[in-house]
């Protein structure tokens, strides 16, 4: 009897499980909707999503009286790296069309408080996103760097120079003690 009670569990739990399954209502997709992007730019965003997100966080979890440090003398420091970011986001914005904001001067060198860091991140990664989202034709030819290339390219670099510099950052938050949040 034990061995028919056994097999019945083996059995029916999993039936059981499976029409449950099959009779609860559908589950709308992921980015669904009337305006719903698909493909490459879908994927685009998403990375972008990701990728600006750890960077703000990084950004925010790095303590302020850090953002002078740099782990030797020629290179840059926490707030110039952040800003770097904001830079190449305003930078390689323009191979897809969209001019950068007029800036004072040098951003690296003169931007370098935290809450001033952090406020010009968060509108270089807003002018990126509006510069993408104008992204009509991803294979339209773009020269950049004297190289062709296309919009998909420049969308490729763009995540290519993020996810660089926030391997870098995080490397400097280690050395300065700061566990990125996302590896907590």
């Amino acid at each position: 009897m034990t061995v028919l009670r056994s097999l019945f569990v083996l059995v029916a739990i999993p039936l059981f499980a499976y029409a449950r399954v099959q009779n609860a209502p559908p589950k709308p997709p992921q980015n669904s909707g009337p305006a719903a992007v698909q493909g490459f730019k879908a994927e685009f965003v998403a990375n972008l999503d990701e990728v600006q997100g750890k960077i703000m966080e990084l950004a925010e979890s790095v303590p302020a009286d850090r953002y002078g440090w740099r782990p030797a003398s020629d290179v840059r420091s926490v707030s110039e790296v952040y800003m770097h970011i904001a830079g190449g986001n305003y930078f390689l914005a323009t191979f897809l069309g969209v001019d950068a904001p007029k800036m004072n001067g040098d951003m690296e060198k003169k931007v370098v408080r935290k809450a001033e860091v952090l406020s010009e991140l968060r509108k270089s990664f807003d002018h990126l996103r509006a510069a993408a989202a104008g992204v009509s034709d991803l294979e339209k030819p773009v020269k950049m760097f004297g190289t062709q290339t296309t919009n998909r390219g420049v969308l490729m670099t763009i995540l290519s120079h993020l996810h660089e510099h926030l391997g870098q950052s995080i490397a400097y938050a280690r050395m300065n003690g700061v566990v990125p949040p996302w590896s907590r």
